[in-house]
């Protein structure tokens, strides 16, 4: 009976290992305070153009960075081996970091923590690596995650029971203790509606709502409140970073972007100082991003028809999104929620509504050199396009499912569930294949009726007749 129970017990570990090792990592934002509106919105209506003196800093070693952010410690805490493994685990084995991702999956790193504990965590290819059509592609964002799932007793139950597998006193219990003070103040704050966008911001507010601000040690007691919806967005691609002066749908990352991408590590950093450590490798990071080329259209292209399509863009599109080919350029402009009049909750709620930004700019983020800040604005970035194809879904909510819809407005579904397989792509349309509801049947479908999710706004492709949007489609696929 003994042995049974303990089968039973490895298998719930390990089964909570693997389904909520996705509350580990992100790359994205925090920051705040206990006022509520602590930063004054930036573009009150009009065009920001991002000052050129903000772009990032590419000094860095690319494949340095590479292997550092597909195997690396940033995350400096996570599960013990041993607690992930069971009874299969053998101390005298040496486990290849390949071998652990072959087997619990590519965005689990495994590393020697700072009590010399092997241990296992997430990566920001959690996010930000992805399948399409059969191929794998770091630095593709994850189009199907899902974070729907409240916890369940199952996991409110594993502190305990990882307490009596290991011992209250074993160094491999306070190694798990060093990521769980954050994982159970993170995973009921960032439960989304439906399978899709992504709760990064949300997480990196639960964890650093329990830290101290000047030298990011854990506190017990939270900095500020979080409220609201979870504001959750689509993955955007991190080939984009090269272009880029600002980082975020709403361009608040500004400054040194090594610290900006960085920000998973506080899942899991003691200190400022483990901090420091990781930003002196994320310089490569930064480098190996900005390098980073799309993947090409995998089907066949109208060169004729994107000859036509190129004309099109450039005397409608240009403006905002930049040209390509010859002639290269990217404008970095912010444009106003009362321009581009889609869903304003993401972009309302940092600037308004969250502390993340207070927090962020009296951190040591901001106030050590390099300098990174955040800068909320009541607008939206006009992304670069390269790469557009394999992107999909679009807006910064996910909420459009191919080119097709987002270049026409009135076609664009209520209600929508993409097909689950990477390789059903609609090569025509550009997008993710999909089946149309009346209403949201589950967790799979999704409901644009939600805070944070309407499909509304970029309307300026209905401007075009039906010829021209499938020109500038065709010519999309040449980016």
């Amino acid at each position: 009976m003994r042995r049974r129970n303990n089968m039973n017990q490895n298998l719930t570990i390990s089964r909570t290992f693997r389904r909520y090792s996705f509350y580990l990592f992100t790359i994205l934002v925090f920051t705040a305070c206990h006022s509520r509106r602590i930063v004054t919105p930036q573009n009150n209506g009009e065009t920001i153009i991002a000052p050129s003196d903000e772009l990032p800093n590419l000094n860095g070693d690319p494949e340095k960075g590479f292997d550092y952010i597909y195997y690396g410690d940033y995350v400096k805490s996570g599960y013990p081996l041993k607690l992930a493994l069971g009874d299969s685990f053998d101390p005298a084995q040496v486990w290849d970091k390949d071998t652990i991702k072959t087997r619990f999956g590519k965005a689990v790193n495994l590393f020697t923590d700072r009590r010399n504990i092997s241990v296992m965590s997430g990566s920001c290819m959690t996010c930000h690596g992805s399948e399409l059509n059969g191929q794998y592609y770091p630095g593709l964002g994850e189009a199907f995650g899902n974070y729907t799932k409240k916890p369940n007793f199952k996991f409110r139950l594993t502190a305990m029971v990882v307490k009596r597998k290991l011992g209250k006193n074993s160094q491999e219990y306070q190694s798990f203790k060093d990521i769980w003070q954050f994982q159970k103040e993170v995973s009921p704050r960032i439960v989304t509606p439906f399978v899709g966008p992504n709760p990064a911001f949300r997480l990196e507010e639960a964890c650093v709502a329990f830290r101290d601000p000047v030298d990011l040690h854990y506190t017990s007691k939270a900095q500020f409140d979080i409220e609201g919806e979870t504001p959750a967005a689509d993955v955007p691609p991190l080939w984009h970073v090269g272009k880029k002066r600002t980082l975020y749908y709403n361009g608040m990352g500004r400054g040194s972007f090594s610290k900006l991408l960085m920000q998973a590590s506080v899942l899991g950093v003691k200190d400022s100082t483990e901090a420091r450590e990781v930003w002196q490798h994320f310089q490569d990071v930064v480098a190996w991003a900005a390098q980073l080329k799309p993947p090409a259209f995998p089907a066949d292209i109208n060169q004729e028809l994107a000859i036509q399509g190129q004309k099109v863009f450039e005397k409608n599109c240009s403006k905002c999104h930049g040209t390509y080919g010859a002639e290269i350029s990217y404008p970095n402009k912010i444009i106003p929620l009362d321009k581009i009049g889609t869903d304003p909750y993401y972009a309302q709620y940092f600037a308004t509504q969250s502390g993340l930004a207070g927090w962020y700019n009296k951190s040591w983020f901001s106030q050590s050199e390099p300098i990174s800040t955040l800068q909320p604005s009541l607008g939206y970035v006009a992304p670069p396009l390269d790469g557009i194809w394999a992107t999909a879904p679009y807006l910064h909510n996910g909420s459009v499912p191919t080119l097709g819809h987002l270049l026409n407005s009135s076609t664009r579904p209520g209600f929508w569930q993409r097909d689950t397989i990477s390789s059903n792509y609609d090569t025509e349309q550009v997008g993710w294949k999909i089946i149309t509801h009346q209403k949201p049947i589950n967790k799979k479908v999704y409901d644009t009726s939600r805070k944070g999710f309407n499909n509304q706004g970029h309307t300026y492709g209905d401007k075009l007749s039906g010829e021209e949007r499938s020109a500038v489609i065709e010519y999309l696929k040449t980016l």
